[in-house]
């Protein structure tokens, strides 16, 4: 009898910090984010958005210092569920890591349903899929998804490259718009008497300052992401390089591209009512731009741009979950099957197990709510956010205990600073998502379905005999790696 072949816990050493890199920028989805979610910003402030989009990029800088502290201590595909785990204990470690393996499959949701839009979209401007049906958007979405899933399950630092090649086209497509754009408006040529103007970095006459601060919230929801980078720990060449490059990398990429494109948004548009007004109704704002500066070609493929991004973005949601629930599986339930490898060394059973479960939510919101693809975009984007605040506070948390308490990192004390300014923009940015609590619609439902999610793992770790106990063994030989 043949020897049996053997299954693989272990995760091939293979990406380097480009490829980190690419995970990253692709969940955050710079340009899907930049078509859609500053109107929600526009909402609250005005033609303000672009100050807020600035101070929301430094409250990310501040969350960002947190993983990369903790990134090179520790070197784990388990991201947040490590981080918290091993310094505020096992309980804390599941909720976080549950947290954000939920937040990932909600994106997925959210990156895949915005594929299925922008993509729909596309195929009706070029007339090959015309008077389409309403379930249009589910389809395209999930052949996205299942793109996506076949990317994810081939060695990652091929779907690496995927996401750098199309995030990066798109994003170059967008600034190439805005250059020309921004060119327009110096030279006094934009439509609508547009103009260069700085008053779109001041708060109108009449807006209390603290109205900016809301503003700040949808601007920190377009950097969610920004940290996915943290769950490559186990596959970068050096991960205690590379991996904390990344993540800080991709925030102040994030923070300069998000300030620069809005301005040019608000100017183009101008800082005026009627300005702004448009501005929160537009569908795609580069898109709308592209056919006004440039021609309606532009924006046809600022369409497809998005679409492609928001497919990047799914495809790293996919990557980011299945590692986080091989990780948490492998500590859990060793010989369980989502604890092992396939034939290219990356967790294709996870993989497989979390975009059924992005098809079994669309297929329940559509059903059971008559959801069409824009409410699923938007009602797990509100899930899947307030689940990763509470994340991010307990690896913030963590950190603090790490460092300044446990002293098991050497580092100033004075920069302690920064993690607590971190927990108190994540803290309040919670807040305003959960309060004035919503009284009516889809929308009272999110927090009870976020909430109860957290509430469930926690309630799992406490009642399950010996539970905390095995995740307390995982956690034990971490700081003996780092050492």
């Amino acid at each position: 009898m043949g020897a049996q072949p053997q299954e693989r816990t272990t995760l091939r050493r293979s990406l380097s910090v480009w490829q980190a890199v690419g995970i990253s920028v692709a969940l955050m989805a710079p340009s899907m984010a930049a078509n859609i979610n500053p109107q929600g910003t526009a909402g609250q402030v005005g033609r303000a958005t672009p100050l807020a989009f600035f101070l929301a990029a430094v409250a990310v800088l501040l969350i960002a210092y947190v993983f990369v502290r903790l990134c090179q201590h520790y070197r784990h595909a388990g991201s947040v569920y490590v981080f918290a785990g091993a310094t505020l204990g096992a309980r804390a470690g599941a909720v976080a890591g549950f947290g954000l393996m939920g937040t990932y499959i909600f994106y997925a949701l959210v990156t895949s349903s915005a594929a299925g839009i922008f993509g729909s979209a596309f195929l009706d401007a070029l007339g090959i899929w015309t008077d389409q049906p309403e379930w249009a958007g589910f389809l395209v979405g999930g052949v996205a998804l299942l793109l996506a899933l076949i990317l994810a399950i081939v060695p990652a630092r091929r779907a690496g490259a995927v996401l750098l090649t199309v995030e990066g086209a798109t994003v170059a497509l967008i600034l190439v718009i805005a250059v020309v754009v921004l060119v327009r408006l110096l030279a006094g040529n934009a439509p609508n008497g547009a103009t260069f103007t700085l008053v779109v970095f001041s708060v109108e006459p009449g807006t209390d300052v603290s109205t900016l601060f809301l503003g700040i919230v949808f601007g920190l929801l377009s950097f969610a992401g920004f940290e996915a980078a943290a769950t490559l720990g186990e596959e970068a060449r050096n991960p205690r390089r590379d991996i904390p490059r990344a993540i800080l990398g991709t925030a102040i990429f994030g923070g300069i591209y998000f300030t620069v494109v809005t301005a040019i948004e608000m100017m183009a548009f101008t800082p005026t009512p009627e300005g702004v007004t448009a501005f929160i109704a537009s569908p795609a704002l580069m898109g709308d731009l592209g056919t006004s500066y440039i021609g309606p070609w532009a924006g046809v493929l600022i369409t497809l741009g998005a679409a492609v991004s928001a497919f990047g973005c799914c495809l790293a949601c996919v990557v980011g979950a299945s590692r986080l629930l091989f990780a948490i599986s492998r500590d859990l339930a060793p010989g369980s099957v989502l604890a092992r490898t396939g034939s290219s060394s990356t967790p294709a059973i996870a993989a497989g197990v979390v975009a059924a479960v992005v098809v079994l939510i669309a297929v329940v919101c559509a059903l059971a709510f008559g959801a069409k693809p824009f409410d699923t975009f938007l009602w797990s984007g509100t899930i899947g956010t307030l689940i990763l605040l509470v994340a991010y506070v307990l690896a913030t948390v963590g950190c603090i205990k790490l460092i300044w308490v446990d002293h098991k990192m050497s580092v100033p004390g004075w920069q302690v600073v920064i993690p607590i300014g971190a927990v108190v923009m994540l803290v309040y940015t919670l807040y305003r998502n959960v309060f004035p609590y919503p009284d009516e619609g889809p929308a009272r439902w999110f927090p009870v379905v976020a909430f109860g999610w957290l509430l469930l793992v926690t309630v799992v770790v406490l009642v399950v005999p010996g539970l905390g106990h095995r995740m307390s063994a995982a956690f034990a030989h971490l700081d003996e790696d780092a050492a």
